[in-house]
């Protein structure tokens, strides 16, 4: 997962507190990540694990990566968290060995239950005594480790819960001036100088990009997600303008996104798409496939004409800026 306000700066537009809550849908995040970067060194600096004669304690919280983010989405609260955790240790002994290792917890997310997520322990150095503190930290260890991977999840929830579900329909048009997105971090446009010598005329060297995405809803709720304007803006957090008919035009990200549909049905809309920075008049075809399976639906992007300098990053935008939060604001990614 991306981390939040690391974004190409020509796909960011700033957060809009008109479009946070557009036609009544009710939909706000919270930005949850410094709190639980404190939240875990809080749980986990100076802890104690001890049993059977062993005695362990965590000296420092090495690394804390990843996100969280708290979503409401129609009075439902969905949390979304992925942490990359590295805990340092080290165990009293009667002799003058010093022995200490590290403790890894790589998937602590709401895709895992607590009880599935991996705990790897490791020696700095390999002695006879080491490998029994390691076996001990292995196995009985690890219950004191879930037991605060638990209070974490626990906390996360209990505190982001306070304040996410907003005002019911008769009070959103009297409310709506005073509604933030609920993240702490605010989005900014950055100003981005580029010169572009290149006209319509000249060649440019272009390449296809092709992505496959799953998401927890019927087909038709994704395909709404691109023609009404209100879950566009819903999910791009500023305002979009959206005309879903042929050679009608789409505006999104305050204009930095831009072109018009080709082709729209419930199995497939076609685009003529281009980044505002891309040479003036370049378009690329944007397909995108709807395919409904049994339990999600299945879409498959393909993008030709994509400026072969811009390739990596905007297969990096697709996901950053419209895969995850689509998942993320209307609850797609979240199976049950």
């Amino acid at each position: 997962m991306a981390k939040w306000g690391e974004g190409d700066p020509r796909w960011i537009v700033e957060e809009r507190p008109d479009a946070t809550n557009v036609n009544n849908w009710h939909w706000t995040e919270k930005n949850a990540c410094a709190w639980s970067q404190e939240k875990i060194k809080e749980l986990f600096l100076n802890l104690v694990i001890e049993g059977d004669g062993v005695k362990c304690t965590v000296t420092e919280v090495e690394k804390c990566e990843g996100e969280a983010v708290a979503n409401n989405r129609k009075g439902k609260l969905i949390f979304f968290y992925e942490w990359n955790i590295v805990l340092k240790w080290v165990a009293d002994t009667n002799s003058d060995e010093k022995i200490e290792g590290k403790i890894n917890i790589p998937n602590l997310s709401e895709e895992n239950d607590v009880s599935e997520v991996d705990i790897v322990v490791t020696l700095k150095d390999s002695t006879d005594e080491g490998e029994k503190i390691k076996h001990f930290l292995h196995t009985k260890g690890k219950d004191t480790i879930r037991t605060k991977l638990k209070q974490y999840v626990s906390s996360l929830k209990e505190e982001f819960s306070k304040g996410m579900i907003l005002p019911k329909k008769d009070s959103v048009k009297d409310n709506i001036k005073n509604i933030t997105s609920g993240f702490n971090v605010k989005m900014q446009m950055n100003s981005v100088v580029t010169t572009n010598n290149k006209s319509p005329g000249c060649k440019i060297s272009t390449t296809t990009i092709k992505q496959q995405q799953k998401f927890q809803c019927r087909a038709e709720e994704f395909y709404n997600v691109f023609t009404s304007v209100e879950m566009v803006q819903a999910f791009t957090k500023g305002l979009a303008k959206v005309d879903a008919k042929k050679s009608g035009k789409f505006e999104l990200f305050g204009g930095n996104i831009q072109g018009d549909f080709v082709e729209l049905s419930p199995t497939k809309i076609i685009q003529n798409w281009r980044c505002n920075q891309w040479p003036s008049g370049h378009y690329s075809e944007v397909i995108l496939d709807i395919n409904e399976k049994n339990d999600h639906t299945e879409v498959n992007l393909t993008q030709t004409g994509v400026p072969v300098s811009e390739e990596d990053s905007t297969k990096e935008n697709w996901e950053r800026y419209y895969w995850d939060p689509i998942k993320r604001t209307f609850g797609f990614g979240y199976f049950m």
